[in-house]
Formats: structure tokens, C-alpha cells, sequence
């Protein structure tokens, strides 16, 4: 039994391997797509019980928990850091980037939640120009102002905006901001140094709340709870993996299937259905996007979000 499990592991490695660069991209890239919609669906079945400071404390803590093996291999030499002020905005950026994710997720449904997720492209678009001094041109700023009309049609503030929606711009706009922190950091910090300390800040900045709000998880939460940090971390990881292999405008389009999926696991789930505001908000914010990557590399850049994902 155990020699025939090894001539099929063998023989799918071999067919994995001899697929070319750009499909095991793709291929990893929706995987990572599917791993992050399932994570968000368990973070919003969990929240309707647990408060999202404490979903959101697992999220981080199991995260922050896988990191340690990687750690252990590269030795503890690798928590050294010339650094340190540049972990602590990133630290309090990915700490309120994440409790405004999983606000958002626990009050909107879950495409909405999803669509916002993506205006953080548009935010590190303005951030980048202000903070890394990268080239303002005319066409990406008629793209992020055309994804935030679609953020405003989403938002549709003539009915009032929710706190569901703020939360999750603010999330947003914090992981835009950890996206530049992090340009910086990996100029001279070696990735397994950048993934401990974010777990660390991410598990003590969400851990706080979640102690004050704590609500003990019953014997079927707990499972649930394991499964969304694990899949949220396998998520990251083969998003860096694809982004290796394959070029960010291949993967763009890619990126956002996931509204496709939240689409489907909210119907399932919650029985939502995308309004008309949603399906032509997202709609805006994902051609701006898209936009923007495809503009970058008709001109010779490399897309902010090429460099972000990494």
C-alpha cells in the first residue's frame, strides 16, 4: 500500500512538473482565490457567535503558528532585524487591516466584502506615488478615481453608508499601506523574518479585543477556527508561488474570480445575491485594476501590485 501511495505521489509530481510555468501559476493562483473565499466564508459562519475581534485573533495566531517551522529551518538568526520601526507600522497597519477585514466580512455579504477587498490596489496606486516617490501618470489616475466611483456606487451614500463598508475601506486602506511598508522591508529583510514578525503583531494586536470579547468556542467551532487560519496561510502561500512562476498580468484576471466564488458560497451559505450596485461597483473597481496592471506593462513598469504580492 504504501509503495503504490508513492508511485502515485511520484507520478503526480511528475505531471505537476511537467506543465509549464505559467499554467502551475494559474493554477496556483485560483487556488489561492478559492482557499481566501473559504476562509472568508468560515470567518463570517464563525462571527455570527464569536466576535470578529476573536475570529480574527485565530486567524492570526494559527497563521503566526505555521510560520514557526520555516523559522526553525533558517535558524534564529533570522529574527535579527535593522528594521524595527518599520516592523511596527507594519505590525499596526496588518493589525487594523485585519480586525477592518473581518468587521466587513461579518456585516456585509459576501461578495460586497470581497469587492472592497480589492479598492486596496487603488489605494496603494495613491500611496505609492505619495510615499515611493513612483511616477503620477494620467491614465492610472483616471483609473483609481474611476475605481473609486465604483467604490461610491457600492457605498450608494444617498441611502447612507454602513459601518460594514467603512470597516472594510478602512481594511483596505491599511493593507495598501502594509503593501508599501512591506516594498521597503523586503529591500533588506528576508521573507521568513517578514512573515514571524507579522504573525507576532498581528497575534498580540488582535489578541487584546479578542481576550476582553472572548467567547469560549464550542467543541464544533474549533475545527472551523483551525481550518480558516490554515487556509488563509496556504492561501498566502501559493499566491507568493504562482506570483514566482508567472507573470502579475497573466494572474490578474485571475484574481478576480474570487467575486465569483463569494458569489456562489454567499448564495449557498446565506442565500445573498449580488444587487445591481454591487455587480456595477465591482465592475468598476475591477477594470481600474485591471487597467492599471495592463497600463504599467505596456510602458515598461512593473505593476505596483506585482511587486506588492510578493
Amino acid at each position: 500500500m504504501v509503495s503504490l501511495l508513492r508511485v502515485v505521489s511520484n507520478a503526480g509530481v511528475a505531471r505537476w512538473n511537467a506543465l509549464s510555468p505559467r499554467v502551475r501559476g494559474i493554477v496556483l493562483f485560483v487556488n489561492t482565490g478559492i482557499c481566501f473565499s473559504a476562509m472568508n466564508l468560515l470567518s463570517k459562519l464563525l462571527a455570527g457567535r464569536l466576535s470578529f475581534f476573536e475570529v480574527a485573533f485565530f486567524r492570526a495566531i494559527i497563521g503566526w503558528i505555521l510560520v514557526w517551522p520555516f523559522l526553525l529551518t533558517a535558524g534564529w538568526g533570522a529574527l535579527r532585524t535593522t528594521r524595527p520601526l518599520g516592523y511596527v507600522g507594519r505590525g499596526l497597519g496588518s493589525g487594523i487591516g485585519l480586525l477592518g477585514i473581518f468587521y466587513g466580512l461579518k456585516h456585509l455579504p459576501l461578495v460586497d466584502a470581497t469587492a472592497y477587498g480589492f479598492t486596496r490596489n487603488l489605494f496603494v496606486v495613491v500611496l505609492a506615488a505619495v510615499f515611493l516617490q513612483e511616477p503620477i501618470r494620467r491614465d492610472r489616475s483616471l483609473a483609481a478615481v474611476a475605481g473609486f466611483v465604483g467604490v461610491l456606487i457600492m457605498l450608494r451614500p444617498q441611502f447612507g453608508v454602513s459601518a460594514g463598508a467603512l470597516g472594510a475601506l478602512v481594511g483596505s486602506l491599511a493593507a495598501a499601506t502594509v503593501i508599501i511598508i512591506i516594498k521597503k522591508l523586503m529591500d533588506s529583510e528576508a521573507p521568513v523574518t517578514v512573515m514571524f514578525y507579522f504573525g507576532l503583531a498581528t497575534t498580540l494586536i488582535t489578541g487584546a479585543p479578542a481576550a476582553w470579547y472572548w467567547t469560549s468556542p464550542t467543541v464544533s467551532e474549533l475545527p472551523l477556527l483551525l481550518a480558516m487560519g490554515v487556509l488563509g496561510t496556504v492561501g498566502q502561500t501559493t499566491m507568493i508561488m504562482a506570483y514566482r512562476l508567472t507573470d502579475a498580468t497573466v494572474l490578474a484576471p485571475f484574481d478576480y474570480l474570487q467575486l465569483i466564488f463569494a458569489s456562489f458560497l454567499g448564495y449557498l451559505a446565506f442565500s445573498e445575491l449580488p444587487t445591481v450596485w454591487t455587480i456595477c461597483g465591482a465592475g468598476l473597481i475591477v477594470a481600474a485594476n485591471l487597467y492599471n496592471i495592463y497600463g504599467d506593462r505596456r510602458v515598461g513598469m512593473n505593476p505596483v501590485f506585482d511587486q506588492a504580492s510578493k
